[in-house]
């Protein structure tokens, strides 16, 4: 490709050597770099792109796109001097892939809790509506029905594009993709072309990145900021934040409620483990899911669908149909009579929100146990926040691991520890292994109890000092069950 094509769209601020260079591939990382290439200097966490610059000269790049020139500016490479290199990658990544985001109806979401259930179930009802549909997700990606194991929430650049490019030789008429707020601030999603963006909440999470809440906070609108005017905006208007979203936003204006009036409104008229009965814009649906968070997660699915131009008639029929996405809020019933939930809730919030429901369906009848942890290297400040909230939704509560990474397992439990208030002292156990926490979990429950497995859900893998080890909560909880 022409370097010219494949910077089309680039604010560019200096420009040294010749344009139309042909270019054979693009990389921003230097061990891969090669003859006729073209390397994308960013400034990343761990190293800086632009000590590399005369690596990959020597191994053959032919041009540069870099924050800062080089004092030596070699004879025969192109320099292109950029604002932001990270943005950069995402314009010319959706350059080199023929910019595969305006050739189908692309639907971000974005948020910190509920995006992998909306962008899994707005997949799922576009293919039950008969469509070829992709899906970029933290569980998996699809493209049609060919499944590519995820390894982030929002992949780099390039990948996202590559991954586009195929669902539009698939066929693929629709996409959709959780926005993580990483990939807003360090520009992943730059030059796509969006048909829609799902706000669905806003509470302290990822602070260890982002160091205050209000930098989080501005990364999430970001992506509302950059909708264009053709595409939709649908917020939750039970979260005070959503309006924030869309201060600056130049797309049609939408929000979906479950306290309030609304585009798109629901109500739950009956509620059981096994699912609830729903009023959604006044029309009854029975839905597989349980919990307040997941008549909003379905309510922006419903919307979302509807704003694509769907029949609402339909897709409720097929929202009637959905299951809950793999480690959110499943449950597995042991022999003995009592009920084991697994969920992803690893945030103060969503651990709340999960404990919330799962009172509400217990009812007083039984005892509610929590077995919670919290990832290593990642927010200290929210560890002692989600003991107390386990401490105020449960009967007892066992502090154990979840992915201490480089931290070692006694450090995390101890900050988890100081939120526990000396009157619920006797509620805790801490338990560092995660199969013995939840083992233990399960010796304590009687008939009619319920036990919450927090924070991991889907993941089939525990991280300790860099390697990710097999742990499968369902799969441990499957197995203890059967030496009861």
């Amino acid at each position: 490709m022409k370097l010219t094509t494949l910077t089309e769209g680039l604010p560019i601020k200096t420009r040294k050597g010749l344009s139309e260079k042909e270019i054979f591939n693009i990389c921003f990382d230097s061990r891969k770099a090669g003859p006729g290439m073209l390397f994308v200097a960013q400034k990343g966490t761990q190293s800086d792109g632009h000590t590399y610059i005369s690596t990959v000269i020597a191994k053959g790049a032919v041009a540069i796109v870099c924050e800062s020139m080089p004092e030596v500016l070699p004879e025969g490479v192109t320099f292109l001097q950029v604002e932001d290199s990270n943005e950069a990658l995402g314009i010319i990544s959706c350059n080199w892939f023929g910019n595969p985001s305006s050739k189908l109806r692309l639907v971000g979401v974005t948020g910190t809790n509920g995006k992998t259930t909306i962008a899994t179930l707005l997949y799922e009802t576009f293919r039950k509506l008969g469509h070829k549909a992709g899906l970029l997700s933290t569980v998996c990606n699809y493209i049609d029905d060919e499944l590519i194991h995820a390894t982030h929430t929002t992949p780099d650049a390039m990948v996202i594009n590559e991954l586009l490019a195929r669902m539009v030789d698939a066929g693929c008429d629709y996409a959709f993709m959780e926005v993580s707020s990483h990939s807003v601030d360090q520009r992943r999603i730059a030059g796509l072309h969006f048909s829609g963006g799902i706000f669905t909440n806003i509470t302290r999470d990822h602070l260890d990145y982002h160091l205050t809440f209000e930098n989080y906070l501005k990364a999430k609108k970001r992506f509302f900021d950059e909708l264009p005017a053709e595409a939709f905006a649908l917020t939750n208007a039970d979260d005070k934040n959503g309006k924030v979203m869309l201060q600056n936003c130049k797309a049609k204006q939408y929000d979906y409620s479950v306290q309030r009036m609304a585009d798109f409104k629901a109500r739950v008229l009956e509620c059981h483990f096994e699912g609830m009965q729903l009023d959604i814009n006044h029309k009854e649906v029975m839905v597989q899911f349980i919990g307040q968070f997941n008549v909003s997660n379905l309510l922006a699915i419903y919307g979302a669908a509807c704003l694509l131009g769907k029949d609402p008639e339909t897709i409720l029929l097929i929202i009637s149909t959905l299951k809950p996405v793999s480690g959110r809020l499943e449950y597995l019933r042991s022999p003995s009579g009592f009920l084991t939930i697994v969920d992803y809730a690893h945030t103060p919030d969503a651990l709340k929100n999960v404990l919330v429901t799962i009172n509400e369906l217990v009812g007083g009848s039984g005892k509610v146990i929590t077995v919670v942890g919290a990832g290593g290297n990642r927010d200290k400040g929210k560890r002692p926040l989600m003991a107390k909230e386990a401490l105020t939704g449960s009967d007892k509560v066992i502090l154990t691991s979840d992915n201490p990474r480089f931290e070692e397992p006694q450090d995390i439990l101890k900050d988890m520890y100081a939120g526990v208030e000396a009157g619920d002292r006797s509620k805790v156990l801490t338990i560092a292994d995660r199969k013995e926490a939840i083992r233990t979990a399960c010796m304590l429950a009687t008939p009619g109890d319920v036990i919450l497995v927090a924070g991991k859900g889907h993941e089939d893998y525990q991280e300790i000092k860099g390697v990710k080890y097999p742990f499968d909560d369902k799969k441990v909880i499957a197995d203890i069950y059967s030496t009861l």
